[in-house]
């Protein structure tokens, strides 16, 4: 059976309007030790004994803190995971490196008395599996057998309300409140992370991406590009465009990795909802913080 392979593009820009980009995101081969960085052409990992980590972290709190608070979010997870144990089990492993990545940034802003913080989505693949975690507002989808999938649910204001049957779905984006996140990495003293995991698939394909461009361009939008796009490389470039075209109000990050080597195919009667399994929650009764 030939190993399991990811091809993978990441891109992030600052937009249109903010003088500055606070996102930060990283793809690394764990076992290998090679990192894929922003403009390099998109690379191809073998997903070995330590797996391979997909993230997006968008910082905030002005100034440079949001710059440092990303890139200190990023910088932390993959250190840690990188040297862990390999035997450890995944999903423990997952909650270790991002409460240490929180704790990271929440001591940095109390040294230098700031506010400051950063979502953080991410993906570790590891033996067939995706580990899927989520703080804040950037999201990861899934795009299988032509369908999308948002793995991940947005712990923000508007999500809640959605939830509650507050505010319908379709007004969503246009709420003042739509920046208010529930939670953020190192803004206040705990987080709680909601984990996932998902049985991959073969040509299954992961989109991580900031709310940079799911403000401004649709999952049914995501979907097509991709598909009809061919390459990661191409899609990611095609999405980071296509939000700037919209006005590109916020930073914009996007990461496409395409499954393939070693999987099956999906069963004609496979729901994702069979390979999806929720782990951890997190609990919307938080402390609103702004972005």
């Amino acid at each position: 059976m030939s190993h399991l392979q990811l091809t993978v593009f990441g891109k992030t820009d600052p937009g249109r309007v903010r003088r500055k980009n606070e996102d930060a995101f990283v793809v690394a081969d764990l076992s290998g030790g090679s990192l894929l960085l922003d403009g390099t052409p998109h690379s191809r990992f073998d997903v070995g004994e330590r797996g391979v980590l997909l993230a997006v972290s968008d910082g905030m709190g002005g100034a440079d803190a949001g710059e440092v608070a990303s890139a200190l979010v990023i910088e932390t997870l993959t250190r840690t995971l990188a040297t862990a144990a390999p035997d450890t089990p995944r999903d423990a492993l997952m909650n270790h490196a991002i409460q240490k990545a929180h704790r990271a940034v929440w001591n940095v802003a109390k040294r230098e008395s700031k506010k400051m913080g950063a979502t953080l989505t991410s993906v570790f693949v590891h033996a067939g599996q995706a580990y899927i975690a989520e703080v804040g507002d950037s999201r990861a989808y899934l795009i299988r057998g032509g369908a999308i999938c948002q793995l991940t649910h947005d712990q923000s204001m508007v999500q809640m309300l959605v939830d509650n049957g507050i505010l319908k779905p379709e007004h969503a984006d246009e709420s003042l409140l739509r920046n208010v996140i529930l939670q953020a990495m190192g803004n206040q003293r705990d987080v709680k992370v909601a984990l996932a995991r998902l049985a991959l698939r073969d040509r299954d394909c992961l989109v991580l991406c900031s709310d940079g461009l799911t403000t401004l361009v649709n999952d049914d939008e995501i979907r097509n590009v991709v598909l009809t796009s061919g390459r990661p490389e191409i899609a990611a470039r095609a999405l980071v465009d296509l939000a700037n075209e919209r006005g590109g109000k916020d930073n914009i990050t996007v990461v496409v990795a395409g499954i393939g080597g070693g999987l099956t195919k999906p069963p004609v009667d496979e729901k994702i909802s069979d390979t999806f399994e929720i782990l951890t929650t997190f609990d919307q009764a938080s402390a609103p913080t702004k972005e």
